[in-house]
């Protein structure tokens, strides 16, 4: 999975970087087991005291790859090897793995953006403790233009971060947040002009700290916030009931033809 994503290790700092720059570092299969192997990987090697996540090229991560959707408008449901909501033993979906395993980690993950960070793009970002993003970032709760419901944690981590209102707002709505917008409401820490070089110096800073106390800070911290686990498994079984419905097919293949989708009936519960 080396090709997908790629991770050096200096002076205590973990650099990750998505590595898909000709699709925007769009999410496949492929992808979103590099980046929870790589975090894996990153757990078991002595001495990171740090992460920081990017991606090549000039965007962070645009999503999931276009050929799923594709797939999806054509009624098509993807088996468990290309089905990134595909439980796993640990009863995460692979999606989810890939987001969490940065969230979990022992030692604080930044996340540098620009470009695009739309759905499962954004959701990513979501796992790092901080997230510092270029002036010419687009952030986005992407999954509803597709007819679907954020899969990888983003349902709980979001509110967390800019409230229940407005999570809610951003995910009905699936709209454009440019980088000062997201600055103000808080979905970012904050916006600068080189943000991996920003992302750096703020992970050698942390680097250099006490390591014991940094990740007690880090677990505390997440103890503060609410158990998501019996959100993990609501969002898990919406998804498996809305992926390739009617509707939510429409949805895919309205997208893809740019035009506005039809849907017969409105389904409650």
């Amino acid at each position: 999975m080396a090709d997908r994503v790629v991770c050096t290790i200096s002076e205590g700092v973990a650099d990750v970087r998505l590595n898909r720059p000709d699709k925007l570092n769009a999410l496949d299969i492929a992808m979103f087991t590099a980046l929870a192997e790589t975090a894996a990987a990153v757990a078991q090697t002595p001495g990171v005291r740090a992460v920081v996540l990017s991606g090549e090229g000039r965007s962070f991560c645009a999503g999931l790859d276009l050929a799923a959707f594709s797939a999806m408008a054509r009624g098509e449901r993807l088996g468990p090897a290309e089905d990134p909501g595909a439980l796993g033993a640990d009863g995460l979906s692979l999606g989810q793995r890939a987001v969490l395993a940065w969230h979990d980690l022992a030692v604080p993950v930044v996340a540098a953006l620009r470009g695009h960070a739309l759905g499962g793009g954004l959701q990513l970002a979501l796992g790092a403790d901080i997230r510092i993003a270029a002036p010419d970032t687009v952030l986005s709760v992407y999954e509803i233009n597709w007819g679907l419901t954020p899969d990888m944690a983003g349902t709980q981590l979001l509110p967390r971060l800019v409230g229940p209102d407005v999570a809610a707002e951003l995910t009905f709505t699936g709209r454009l947040v440019d980088a000062a917008e997201a600055d103000r409401i808080g979905l970012v820490t904050r916006v600068v002009d080189d943000p991996t070089a920003a992302a750096h110096e703020l992970a050698a800073r942390i680097a250099a700290a006490n390591p014991d106390a940094i990740q007690t800070a880090k677990r505390l911290l997440q103890q503060a916030q609410a158990p998501m686990q019996d959100g993990l498994a609501a969002e898990r079984a919406a998804l498996a009931k809305i992926m390739g419905s009617p509707h939510q097919r429409e949805a895919a293949a309205a997208a893809i033809e740019k035009r506005k989708p039809e849907f017969t009936e409105v389904h409650r519960g």
